[in-house]
């Protein structure tokens, strides 16, 4: 998941990583503390949350290992999903990453020095239609307002949205608009655009989007419509040094054991994520790279009521599987939308 923002969602953005598996001793306590697992037992939860995700259509999972040092065939045999290449080609990873993505992404988000001696690169990918498209013709330039306080006219959608699909969360209005499964088949994921007060930051507004759907409150309307800005979102996030504020320590230091993945003394030196956002008319599309690198240790007419959902401040975006409310993505639109060409 791509996390655009300080609001943390469940899991924090790692839905069962690889990389805790190689784990050992009072490093492999501290990620269990903070993933809920490690060591030995990690890979049939990794591989099992691999296959879960795929089961979302439209949605591709995929993991890979480069590394220029020995790693245990036990590493390997837990994770059969999992390729292993033998050396570390710059080139070679950003041309995997570039396919893996679709063009949604060129390279890896960090380089590889002569230093990194292992890197663990991670794969989410979504390409899909709306079920329920919006019309292009509709879709004309209106304003918008960024965290500034800036106003400029953006390409915005708009269509009419099901009351099943909008609720509010303490004040903040949560849209869903569902995805088709795609030609693999599978439920499609779930796309939950997030409109809290003007002013609200996104630690305020976010959590709505992965808030338990129960705790939401319908709108008292007879009809909800939305206007909602054609975008494009990137985001780089360096996740190390956040790790110390979760209770991950050892992991990026020399007293580090990752001893199931080498022989060799191995300690993380990047975790970093690059995600990218497009919203159109017909779809959605969104890709994230995550790498961890190691180095060596040391309009129907018109009802008595409508709500009409302007997203025309600073407002949320929240991806999700077809059958969990983990999140696959989460990004905050805080300046004025890029938008992608006109679907």
């Amino acid at each position: 998941m791509a996390a655009a923002s300080s609001a943390r969602p469940p899991d924090c953005g790692w839905r069962s990583p690889p990389w805790p598996l190689s784990a050992r001793g009072g490093t492999a306590r501290e990620l269990r503390a903070l993933l809920g697992t490690a060591d030995r037992e990690a890979g049939p939860v990794v591989t099992a949350a691999a296959r879960e995700l795929a089961l979302t259509g439209a949605l591709g999972v995929a993991t890979r290992v480069w590394s220029r040092v020995p790693v245990s065939d036990a590493y390997r045999e837990a994770l059969p999903d999992v390729r292993f290449d033998d050396g570390l080609d710059p080139g070679a990873v950003d041309a995997w990453v570039r396919e893996a993505t679709g063009g949604l992404i060129e390279a890896l988000p960090l380089e590889i020095t002569a230093e990194t001696l292992l890197a663990l690169v991670n794969v989410l990918v979504l390409k899909a239609r709306w079920e329920k498209p919006f019309e292009g013709w509709l879709t004309r330039d209106r304003p918008f307002t960024d965290a500034s306080g800036t106003t400029r006219p953006v390409p915005t959608m708009t269509k009419g949205v099901p009351l099943a699909d909008v609720w509010a969360v303490d004040g903040t209005y949560v849209v869903e608009l569902r995805c088709t499964g795609g030609e693999g088949g599978g439920d499609g994921a779930r796309v939950r655009f997030v409109l809290g007060e003007p002013g609200a930051s996104a630690g305020q507004v976010l959590p709505a989007g992965w808030a338990d759907r129960a705790a939401g409150t319908p709108p008292e309307t007879d009809l909800v419509t939305i206007a909602l800005p054609r975008l494009t979102l990137r985001t780089r996030i360096t996740v190390t040094g956040q790790l110390p504020a979760l209770g991950v320590r050892l992991a990026t230091s020399d007293a580090a054991d990752f001893s199931g993945l080498s022989p060799l003394p191995l300690t993380i030196s990047d975790v970093v994520q690059e995600a990218v956002l497009k919203v159109a008319e017909e779809g959605v599309e969104a890709a994230a790279v995550t790498v961890v690198a190691m180095r060596a240790g040391s309009a129907a007419p018109p009802p008595q009521r409508v709500l009409h959902l302007a997203f025309d401040r600073p407002f949320g975006i929240v991806v999700l599987p077809a059958d969990t409310d983990v999140p696959l993505f989460a990004a905050w639109q805080a300046d004025t939308p890029s938008g992608p060409a006109h679907t």
